[in-house]
């Protein structure tokens, strides 16, 4: 979505409110909360005591020498990379959509399995050149383990839908959206959410009167407008 359509409705639902350029992932208000993040998720380990410090550093095993070590990273600029993607957002979500919507093994990378065994191909990025695909051999209950580790504990949605995208508001809010930005609906929608054959599209699937077959428009012209395809798409194929 482009900044120019970038927004959301106000409060009262009677206008579009517009984003100001790059109002996605400022880098700077992003740097700082990754540093808030970071600092704070080492102080909950420390507390935890999962955090192990030898040599010179064991001073730091007590927590007000550790938060004085780390007081100078607070006051610090960290620095974030943050930058659009080549492919536009269209290549993000089908970045995403590959995590989001897949298992956590497909079954073309099982070699074999059997009581004791579980054999399956994986990529080794460590080598920069040649053939990266290995066969990787585990117990049943060690590839088990690492299989239910992808798997979401109940009650957990690997994704949620908010705002005026919510499942019980979404149909109506953009609808509302449409009509406040003048953007009319994607040319290529032909069916309504719940799945149904919208009634623009539903006029246009009429059956051949000679073979009986589900006709398809391949061109819309006017009355003596000269048509653009020189022949159908069936003789082409002949």
């Amino acid at each position: 979505m482009s900044s120019s359509r970038a927004g959301g409705l106000s409060p009262d639902g009677a206008r579009w409110v517009a984003c100001c350029p790059g109002f996605f992932l400022p880098v700077k208000v992003l740097s700082r909360l990754f540093r808030r993040l970071f600092l704070e998720g080492l102080e909950a380990l420390h507390r935890a005591g999962k955090l192990a410090f030898f040599g010179d550093l064991s001073k730091l095993a007590d927590l007000d020498a550790f938060k004085a070590h780390l007081a100078p990273l607070r006051k610090a600029d960290w620095v974030v990379y943050a930058k659009p993607p080549f492919g536009g957002p269209e290549a993000v979500l089908a970045y995403l959509s590959r995590y989001t919507h897949r298992v956590a093994i497909s079954n073309h990378r099982l070699v074999s399995a059997d009581a004791g065994t579980v054999a399956f191909r994986w990529k080794d990025y460590r080598i920069k050149r040649g053939d990266r695909m290995k066969v990787m051999r585990l117990p049943v209950a060690e590839f088990i383990r690492r299989f239910l580790i992808h798997v979401l504990p109940s009650r957990f949605h690997r994704i949620r839908h908010a705002g005026f995208l919510a499942n019980g508001i979404r149909r109506d809010r953009i609808e509302k959206i449409r009509r406040l930005i003048d953007k009319a609906p994607e040319p290529d929608r032909t069916t309504e959410e719940d799945g149904r054959t919208a009634p623009d599209e539903r006029n246009l699937c009429r059956a051949c009167p000679r073979c009986g077959g589900a006709m398809r428009i391949i061109e819309t012209f006017t009355r003596g407008e000269t048509p653009k395809s020189r022949a159908p798409p069936w003789e082409d194929a002949a």
